[in-house]
């Protein structure tokens, strides 16, 4: 069938991208689901830094590639052997499938699975196989998966282990938040941190990932602080549940600390913020993903003396298929207001202007929402 969608020609294109222009948006032609996938409608996608670490170039993908990875849609076709998900279902995509059975699977979301992650490095679903391709002049290329997903566009083939349903009366907005930031920052609480009931939670980076930590542990009734350096998202933690908000350098000098500290920025002055605000004895989680030749300064005298614990959280250390509907129940009910991680809203033909607006570092998720197109 024919979509349309964004391509990332190349990495380590010069910013601004709105000048560069690294997207191409255009007709592709996706192939129907193989055994064991799913043909998916988008309704929408989020915008976060694991694309822009594509397009700037601190993550080595292969291109061309259809970008996006954090998105929930409406299935309209099942490969054979997908017995478990009706057409008309609402899923949440998710960017790491889980194949149930090597030996990351089996560490309960500590590692991610060794197949996914694989299929990942090569721009291939989890079979192996491209859904993918467009015709330049006589000839037909094929476009790379990111991720497993390809969510910027209107369509996507994925694998069975790469969605996981949910009810109706979850928005598109909220269900697409599911799949990488909640997973993400939440998991970070929840999975990698699991703090003591009502103890103390720092979060330093506020952007999507670090603002979904922050929602989860104020809905799980923790004392939560925000450490950003935008004055804007730290105003917005207080409305959120934050007992306090403060600049690296006046959280820092305050003398605050806490047990457990989630590292969300990516970024080297984050992290050795998160290592200083921990407490004796307590827990550094980081799941931000620096560049590749990034290096910290850690005093291991001080990870001695004081029995310290470092860890590192990829994808917030989830099982999707276990964890989202623990998110969504915290939704239902009211206390985990996912809505307003919802910064901005746009369209595919401004993707390259929301990637500039993402590396400024102002927005949280802006969100990619399509018009019903038949197909």
């Amino acid at each position: 069938m024919r979509i349309t969608g964004a391509v990332l020609e190349r990495s380590g294109a010069d910013a601004p991208f709105a000048a560069s222009r690294p997207f191409t948006v255009g007709a592709l032609e996706l192939d129907p689901p193989a055994a064991g996938e799913l043909l998916v409608r988008i309704e929408a996608a989020g915008v976060c830094h694991s694309d822009l670490s594509v397009v700037d170039g601190n993550r080595v993908r292969p291109t061309p590639m259809l970008l996006g990875h954090e998105a929930a849609g409406i299935v309209e076709r099942v490969g054979d052997g997908v017995a478990d998900i009706a057409v008309g279902t609402r899923v949440v995509m998710t960017f790491l499938p889980r194949c149930g059975d090597c030996a990351g699977c089996r560490t309960d979301g500590r590692l991610p699975c060794e197949p996914g992650t694989a299929a990942n490095n090569a721009g291939t679903l989890v079979g192996g196989g491209i859904r993918l391709s467009r015709t330049e002049g006589a000839a037909r290329e094929h476009v790379h998966h990111h991720l497993g997903v390809s969510a910027f566009a209107t369509h996507a083939v994925v694998s069975r282990s790469s969605v996981v349903p949910v009810d109706a009366d979850v928005p598109p907005e909220v269900a697409a938040l599911l799949g990488c930031a909640v997973l993400t920052g939440g998991g970070a609480v929840i999975n990698a941190g699991r703090p003591a009931p009502g103890s103390r939670v720092i979060v330093v980076g506020l952007g999507g990932v670090g603002m979904a930590a922050l929602l989860v542990a104020v809905a799980l009734g923790h004392e939560v602080i925000g450490v950003d350096t935008v004055d804007a998202k730290l105003a917005l933690a207080r409305e959120l549940g934050a007992v306090g908000a403060y600049s690296p350098a006046d959280a820092s000098a305050g003398g605050i600390r806490a047990p457990l500290v989630i590292e969300s920025a990516g970024a080297v002055p984050a992290f050795e913020t998160a290592l200083a605000l921990t407490a004796p004895g307590g827990t550094t989680v980081t799941v931000g993903l620096p560049a590749p030749g990034a290096r910290a300064s850690v005093s291991p005298l001080q990870l001695t003396a004081e029995a310290r614990t470092v860890v590192g959280s990829y994808l917030g250390s989830a099982v999707p298929a276990r964890d989202i509907p623990i998110y969504v129940d915290l939704w239902r009910t009211g206390r985990l207001p996912l809505e307003r991680l919802v910064s901005s809203r746009i369209t595919l033909d401004r993707i390259d202007e929301a990637m500039d607006r993402l590396a400024a570092g102002g927005e949280l998720r802006q969100l990619l929402t399509f018009e019903r197109n038949p197909s």
